[in-house]
């Protein structure tokens, strides 16, 4: 028997990002048609106002909430105040918008940055209370987290229909290239290609390369997303993620070969490496929703290489 999402009116905050272009394509796979994505421009998800009348005006059955402020870890370290009250503004507006809207069902996209920074690994849902974030995620990761604690607050006095799912380190084509934002992966693609092109003997890479993190391809993570938003109506957070941890430093090697970079590594062990081990436990997403991620990384490295070459002036001027 059918569920009849495909009918359903979907609204996405952030739906024109990295991830909500994903997350369109995903719903259009499955049959959807009627997507509403204002962007920024359109809508100040900031101002409480202009979110109410948005999402009021829309009506929509589900609301899927990707619009963050993001960055890597030196973004994080320059402006932990503008992380942390953007994303806690910008997630207490969408989420109260949708519930004076009697939205459906409101699915809120979190982080595994608010993991304590000593998480035993693989993380499983239960250890997210168990500490405090790594320092430099934590402002970013403990806001996230709030809009956890906000839907859960507002399915039990409200009845609320309220998800979250938290998606691992995410890289793709459509990344941010731009290198006051970038991630890892995009920030090492760069840093690789530049050094190939211009001849460099060697290239830096902050940190000593003994973290590690776990990985998602983009299109599977809003493939889950979408999932999460046909099948699961609980208010227990879940975790996104490919099940295989990755040191840094092979990540670095994995890249250096698909790039074409053959010179030396330096590792500049006076930058912080961020949190110590990444890697998730997703076997709830598998029983609850029935998601797995499919794109291996060396694959998944290859595309987002090959896409940011032939879109290489657009993909390092993007910093939203």
């Amino acid at each position: 028997m059918g569920t009849g999402f495909e009918t359903k009116r979907i609204f996405i905050t952030g739906g024109a990002g990295f991830l909500g272009g994903a997350v369109q394509a995903a719903l259009r796979a499955r049959g959807v048609t009627d997507i509403v994505s204002p962007t920024s421009a359109e809508v100040d998800f900031l101002d409480p106002t202009a979110a109410h009348a948005a999402i009021e005006a829309s009506q929509p059955d589900i609301l899927i909430h990707l619009a963050a402020r993001v960055g890597g870890i030196g973004a994080n370290m320059n402006a932990p105040a503008s992380l942390y009250l953007e994303n806690l503004v910008l997630g207490t507006n969408v989420i109260e918008a949708a519930r004076h809207a009697s939205v459906d069902k409101t699915l809120v996209v979190g982080t595994i940055c608010s993991y304590p920074k000593h998480t035993p690994v693989p993380f499983q849902e239960s250890s997210l209370w168990t500490g405090y974030p790594e320092e430099t995620n934590a402002p970013y990761g403990i806001a996230k987290l709030a809009q956890l604690v906000h839907l859960q607050a507002n399915r039990a006095q409200y009845g609320q229909n309220g998800v979250y799912v938290m998606p691992t380190n995410l890289y793709g084509p459509g990344d941010k290239f731009h290198p006051d934002i970038s991630h890892v992966i995009p920030a090492l693609i760069r840093k690789c290609v530049i050094a190939r092109d211009s001849g460099a003997e060697q290239i830096e890479v902050w940190g000593t390369g003994s973290a590690s993190r776990e990985f998602l391809y983009v299109d599977d993570a809003a493939t889950g997303i979408v999932l999460a938003a046909e099948h699961y109506d609980d208010g227990e957070p879940v975790n996104l993620g490919a099940m295989k941890e990755t040191l840094i430093k092979e990540l670095v090697e994995l890249i250096a070969d698909e790039t074409g970079f053959h010179g030396q590594i330096v590792w500049d062990d006076t930058k912080p490496d961020g949190q110590p081990r990444r890697s998730v436990d997703a076997s709830r997403a598998r029983e609850r929703f029935g998601f797995e991620a499919k794109v291996d990384l060396r694959v998944g490295l290859r595309q987002t290489i090959k896409w940011f070459e032939a879109n290489r002036e657009a993909a390092e001027a993007r910093r939203n």
